[in-house]
């Protein structure tokens, strides 16, 4: 039995940090161009090559995203940034357009190459097409069942990797047009604006300011504001189905909802690896799944074609708590100092969550200043120092329940 590979998003080098120290056995990164997440934080060259360094000190690997469908006026400058990120050791790159591919074998030939979702592969034959290529790696669409997994599994050798968390798209794995439309700004080109998370009403034309709320029927286009995606239930299918890797969607997110997510799939991996016969999905994942700002949770397209219902949602999120501050260095004296990223008083009751789920709810009474100045209260980018639990350590994690 194989356990799958599990795989975070890495928005910037303090997310990829945080994904290693909880649990992540891979990371995804991605450049200012070419990498479908423009609007992330992204890397330099110089910080691929640091974050690269600390990963592999750590034994994780890290992929590279150049998954975007290039224009014809780019293609010099694709060259530029693969001739430039070439001495970097990634483990794999990650495409979609056949010319990119084809781009990436002539300028980093030895580099491994995996097969993205833009590239929406949604049945065994499409996958053995790109086997065929000598794509090493194929990320399955998101509208593949279970069942549809497994079909691709018995009939193609290549690994194959699921999206198990995180966001759903309005088109096939993010082919959308919508945000070009009404905003000017490419989705495929990683500028969206996620206009289907935005709310909407339908309106007559002879009947104007009479509005009428949207919904969707079996015959529906799921166009409006997907739910979550979230597979935890499911681990033991996904390996039985011989998945390679279990893909967190994520790049754009926080740190809290990586350490979050993160910590519980590794968790469930581990249980199930340690004793497949006696493995039971346990409630206190999903608690901790929904401490993190998400919309309603979907199984999609898993369990085969879902109604209208169990994929449409309103363009709230849910967040039952505040991410308050990172653990940056524990001092020889037994005091911590934190990197405060919300504001934090006194007397708040508040939980330190670290690997392996573990977490401390505490009373945090008194903190200083670095240098040892009381304070009445911290804010976002103070450094503070205080008295933690006992197992508190570097890049741990600070929250607390929300009032509201």
């Amino acid at each position: 039995m194989q356990i799958p590979e599990l795989l975070a998003p890495a928005g910037n080098l303090e997310k990829l940090k945080v994904a290693v120290h909880y649990g992540a056995d891979a990371v995804y990164l991605g450049g200012a161009r070419f990498g479908l997440r423009s609007q992330a934080d992204n890397f330099t060259p110089a910080t691929m090559a640091e974050a690269v360094a600390y990963a592999h000190d750590r034994g994780v690997k890290v992929y590279l995203t150049v998954n975007s469908y290039p224009d014809t006026d780019e293609l010099e400058e694709l060259d530029r940034y693969l001739e430039e990120v070439a001495p970097i050791p990634f483990d794999a790159f990650i495409a979609a357009d056949p010319g990119v591919i084809a781009t990436i074998r002539r300028i980093v030939p030895d580099r491994t190459i995996h097969l993205s979702t833009q590239a929406n592969t949604t049945t065994w034959r499409s996958a053995l097409f790109w086997q065929q290529q000598g794509i090493s790696r194929i990320n399955l669409a998101r509208e593949m069942s279970l069942e549809a997994i497994r079909e691709t599994r018995r009939r193609v050798s290549a690994e194959l990797e699921v999206f198990a968390h995180g966001a759903l798209c309005v088109a096939y794995s993010g082919r959308c047009l919508l945000s070009a439309v009404m905003t000017g700004r490419h989705a495929n080109r990683g500028e969206c604006t996620h206009p289907c998370r935005w709310s909407y009403a339908l309106v007559e034309e002879s009947r104007p300011g009479e509005y009428y709320p949207v919904t969707e029927d079996e015959n529906g286009t799921f166009i409006f504001n997907s739910r979550d995606l979230c597979l935890i239930r499911h681990i033991p299918e996904l390996v039985e189905a011989g998945v390679d890797s279990l893909k967190i969607e994520g790049r754009m997110k926080g740190i809290h909802y990586v350490a979050s997510v993160v910590r519980v799939y590794r968790e469930a991996l581990d249980r199930y690896a340690a004793d497949p016969a006696g493995y039971a999905f346990r409630p206190e994942w999903l608690e901790e799944l929904s401490k993190v700002s998400h919309r309603g949770y979907t199984t999609g397209f898993l369990l085969g074609r879902p109604e209208a219902a169990d994929l449409e949602y309103d363009s709230r999120y849910l967040r039952s708590h505040d991410f308050l501050a990172v653990v940056d260095e524990i001092l020889p004296d037994g005091t911590a100092i934190l990197a405060v990223r919300n504001r934090i008083r006194p007397g708040w009751t508040m939980e330190l969550m670290g690997p392996g789920m573990r977490s401390d709810t505490f009373r945090l009474d008194t903190f200083t200043d670095e240098n040892g100045a009381p304070l009445t209260e911290a804010h976002p980018n103070q450094r503070i120092r205080t008295i933690l639990p006992e197992a508190a350590a570097p890049w741990d994690l600070l929250r607390r329940e929300r009032d509201d």
